[in-house]
């Protein structure tokens, strides 16, 4: 969803406090999992009413769009049956457990609403972030949220250290070749904890004072033993899965022999488009190669290759 994260405005008190009411939503974040209304399967968008006896003083203000202004907060502190009774479910019949779960993006994302999904991990990334910065980086001290939730303050008044949060940057990438008889084969590889036959296009972090295209051309190397150059910058992805941003290149190999690195990678493999077209997906229960889930810019990637 393209919130408008309102960089300025969050920063005023009664500006933010004009964000509630009828128009505000709410998600809430338990133990590093999304609301979700069970019978839907959908993204939980709470209203003012039905958080009103929850405590919001460290809600995190995400962002406004045409309609709504949307807030996250974390719960894993509050008992599961206070959550019964702090969240109005008088409009339905049933109790908070029967009308509502709380889920993993991660597993349910693929499912859900993309425009929602977004929110959701947005809300997931930032509960994350708070719960592991709770002190000073710097001196030590508490530190507490500021600026509605997008960054932290050192209480120690000789230090006063502001922290933002975190992204970790690494890229991802597809490499391609043609080969002798005039194929064009793409380099996928797999991690033995994936599900069963699921191959990926590889990937890896950035290193202090690298090039985002040196790491491509590191990353493929030691994880698969190939040189590439013509290194192709083509799409990014939020993966708050905890706090990555993944950056999508196409590169061109010049070499073809693979030596899997087996600390990185179980196996890896080149494929034609055509063998592609026989994949299954992500979650199928059959056997054979998988292609990764439509929500990825793994899968981005694949299918841009394939296209073209």
């Amino acid at each position: 969803m393209n919130l408008n994260r309102a960089s300025a405005e969050r920063k005023d008190p009664n500006w933010l406090l004009g964000q509630y009411g009828e128009k505000s939503r709410w998600l809430l974040v338990w133990n590093n999992k999304n609301l979700i209304v069970s019978n839907e399967r959908e993204l939980a968008l709470l209203s003012q009413s039905q958080v009103d006896t929850l405590d919001r003083a460290e809600a995190m203000f995400l962002g406004i769009d045409e309609t709504h202004s949307y807030f996250a907060l974390d719960v894993s502190e509050v008992e599961q049956e206070l959550l019964q009774g702090c969240i109005d479910v008088s409009f339905d019949e049933h109790t908070f457990e029967q009308t509502f779960h709380f889920e993993d993006m991660r597993t349910i994302g693929p499912k859900l609403d993309a425009e929602l999904a977004s929110v959701g991990v947005l809300a997931r990334g930032l509960c994350y972030w708070h719960k592991t910065h709770r002190f000073c980086g710097r001196c030590g001290s508490p530190n507490r949220p500021v600026e509605a939730g997008h960054a932290r303050l050192c209480n120690d008044k000789e230090c006063r250290h502001m922290t933002f949060p975190r992204t970790d940057p690494a890229v991802i990438m597809l490499v391609t070749h043609t080969f002798a008889d005039g194929v064009e084969r793409c380099l996928l590889g797999r991690q033995a904890q994936w599900p069963e036959g699921v191959y990926s296009t590889l990937a890896g972090f950035v290193d202090p004072g690298e090039t985002l295209e040196r790491a491509v051309i590191r990353e493929v190397k030691e994880e698969a033993g190939v040189e590439v150059d013509q290194v192709r910058y083509l799409a990014s992805q939020p993966w708050p899965f905890p706090s990555s941003i993944m950056l999508g290149f196409i590169a061109t190999a010049k070499s073809t022999d693979i030596f899997v690195e087996q600390d990185e990678l179980e196996h890896a493999q080149w494929f034609s488009r055509e063998e592609l077209n026989g994949f299954a997906e992500w979650g199928d229960d059959v056997p054979g190669y998988k292609l990764t889930r439509k929500d990825s810019i793994s899968r981005y990637l694949v299918e841009y290759w394939r296209q073209q």
